[in-house]
């Protein structure tokens, strides 16, 4: 970690560094929360932080730039805690243990933070710099985002006095963002009954592992595999051909992620062993065929457990494979209007049982950028889940953001871009929820638009953000804010 701070440019970088030293998962920011708040504090800047977490510090104009339209530099403290199964890290006590491979910085086994980590840093970078050049500046770091949304969600109107919002939260150097998709969770409970294991029976743990995940909406078009989705499947034949039965599932572990790893405890009859494993050899080598460009490190392991004293009864084993296997995942639809862009999809993120409650949870997180289309999808895992036998809810909607083309912004970022880089940057929507819908519905006259540096595998282990791109990212910001309009 000692070389991140040296990066160029180190005004970002540095505060990059300090970041990387604090824990903060979604649900667990109070430290970074406090840290921003100091860090404003002792530049001499009002700051405060609200009632939803949310850290806002305002900066003066600088010397004739006091008629420039207020702009409002955002984004999220929070991260994506995930990590290799064989990593050990306390995501709300551990430092992220970052260094550099190449053209890029990573982490250790674990989510790097760089989303957000990279816009916050450099919000703050402008805040801390004596020397550029900018309007009035409000900085807003949002809190959870990762999780709900729950600061812009709680950010009240009329705190915020500028005009012109760029969220720092896009992930592809050289592209400007005018639009993202809306989301909603869905909340799947069954409740089971525990049988006593039937006489002669094994128990074993099939653990799949090894595979990709990512983040949900910016990395769900790249087809790759859901580890709960494999084990399930596996499940399914183990169910039909050996009668193998059900202890435990641990699948997935955030919404927002593309589940990585799936663990569970299987039983089967002693006859049946030698089947059993040879089917689980066989059915791997097929899925690893299927997926061989996106997960060719799938892995599928079969170990003899302890034997349990009950088993998930029959019934409820037998509705929620099913269901299992029949609910949707992955790119439900492509954008007409938007070349490329993913307009509805659903990521299936977690099935975990619980022996204590005699229950098992399932969660999915929809995203599109039609709300009727998000309706209709919501209506379809409903009526798998409910048909199995399953209580169904839904929580957490948010809206999607609506392109303007017409927006000032836009243009004025565009003819920045072109005169410093040479070329006009790409005009795109994501798949993916940004505040800025949710915060455009309490201001309402914000002028919306979203860019950052290159970022790779968000929500997952293998997150990493290119170096080069950090120094275009940095440049491009300075230079815009050079060049916003007056009032």
């Amino acid at each position: 970690m000692a070389n991140i701070k040296d990066i160029q440019p180190t005004e970002v970088w540095s505060i990059f560094d300090q970041m990387l030293a604090i824990p903060r998962p979604s649900r667990h920011e109070e430290r970074i929360q406090d840290w921003a708040v100091n860090f404003g504090k002792s530049l001499g800047l009002e700051t405060l932080k609200d009632e939803a977490g949310n850290v806002i510090i305002r900066k003066p104009a600088t010397s004739g730039m006091e008629n420039r339209k207020g702009v409002i530099l955002q984004g999220h403290l929070d991260m994506v805690p995930q990590k290799n199964s064989d990593k050990k890290h306390d995501f709300a006590a551990d430092p992220i243990e970052a260094f550099v491979d190449g053209d890029w910085v990573t982490a250790n086994g674990t989510t790097l933070g760089a989303d957000n980590g990279i816009g916050v840093s450099s919000a703050l970078a402008v805040l801390a710099s004596k020397n550029l050049k900018h309007g009035p500046v409000e900085v807003l770091l949002t809190a959870t985002e990762e999780t709900g949304m729950d600061g812009a969600n709680g950010i009240k109107a009329g705190v915020l006095q500028g005009d012109i919002l760029i969220n720092t939260d896009s992930e592809d150097e050289g592209e400007l963002y005018v639009g993202c998709a809306g989301g909603e969770d869905v909340n799947v409970l069954f409740n089971y009954e525990e049988e006593e294991i039937p006489a002669g029976f094994m128990a074993f743990n099939l653990n799949v592992t090894g595979m990709k995940g990512g983040h949900s909406g910016i990395d769900i078009p790249l087809q790759r595999g859901n580890a709960i989705k494999v084990f399930f499947r596996i499940l399914h034949v183990a169910q039909e051909k050996l009668g193998a039965r059900l202890v435990a599932i641990d699948g997935g572990s955030l919404r927002n992620a593309i589940p990585r790893e799936a663990f569970g405890t299987v039983a089967v009859s002693e006859a049946s062993t030698g089947d059993f494993v040879a089917l689980v050899d066989e059915l791997m080598e097929t899925i690893k065929k299927e997926l061989s460009a996106t997960e060719p490190n799938l892995k599928v392991e079969v170990k003899e457990a302890d034997l349990p004293s009950a088993i998930m009864d029959e019934k409820t084993q037998k509705n929620l494979t099913l269901a299992v296997v029949a609910c949707p995942n992955g790119v439900i639809r492509m954008s007409d209007s938007m070349e490329g862009l993913v307009e509805t999809s659903t990521n299936l993120a977690i099935v975990k049982s619980d022996a204590k409650a005699k229950t098992i949870s399932a969660a999915c997180l929809m995203r599109s950028s039609v709300d009727s289309a998000k309706e209709e999808l919501s209506a379809r895992i409903k009526a798998v889940f409910e048909l199995a036998g399953a209580l169904v809810s839904f929580s957490g909607k948010y809206p999607g953001w609506k392109p303007n083309m017409d927006s000032p912004i836009l243009k004025t970022m565009q003819e920045v871009y072109n005169k410093k880089f040479g070329k006009i940057p790409e005009i795109k929507a994501i798949h993916a929820g940004l505040e800025c819908g949710i915060l455009g519905g309490k201001y309402p006259h914000w002028d919306m638009i979203s860019f950052g540096p290159t970022i790779r595998f968000p929500h997952s282990p293998d997150e990493k953000v290119n170096i080069g791109t950090v120094q275009k990212f940095w440049d491009f910001l300075v230079a815009t804010l050079e060049n916003i309009p007056a009032k």
